[in-house]
């Protein structure tokens, strides 16, 4: 999957316009997206160790091993709801659009490597991740 479709499956997913953001600045809805899954991967690179984002990195297209980079090698345990107001802080939108967004670059994630990495990256998140992929649309 290249950088475009990856993008574009999490607009759609999402459903979150760029109107949602908070600070007013105007984007199109392709670059909420983009902030959108940017940001996404930042937190989870926090979350899960330096090697898995590592690993996650290489199967997906670039920007994407920028924005997995990890500050630190061993990962920072915080629940779902905590991951996600921090990607509502850092995106400039609110809970509900960060929690939009962070399903849709989750499912595409699965959808863009392998089922191994995803799994391996889902065994360093506790059970209510999955929960959220679960949560019917």
């Amino acid at each position: 999957m290249d950088y475009d479709q990856f993008i574009e499956l999490v607009r759609q997913r999402a459903g979150v316009s760029a109107s949602r953001r908070l600070d007013g600045m105007p984007l199109t809805d392709k670059e909420m997206a983009e902030a959108l899954t940017r940001v996404t991967l930042q937190v989870l690179s926090q979350r899960i160790s330096g090697g898995e984002a590592r690993d996650l990195a290489v199967q997906l297209p670039s920007p994407f091993e920028e924005w997995l980079r990890p500050e630190h090698e061993h990962a920072e345990p915080v629940d779902v709801e905590v991951f996600i107001q921090r990607v509502a802080d850092r995106a400039f939108v609110d809970f509900e659009a960060a929690r939009a967004g962070v399903k849709a670059v989750f499912q595409t994630l699965r959808e863009a490597v392998t089922s191994n990495e995803f799994e391996d990256v889902l065994a360093q998140l506790p059970r209510e991740y999955t929960a959220l992929l679960d949560e019917s649309e």
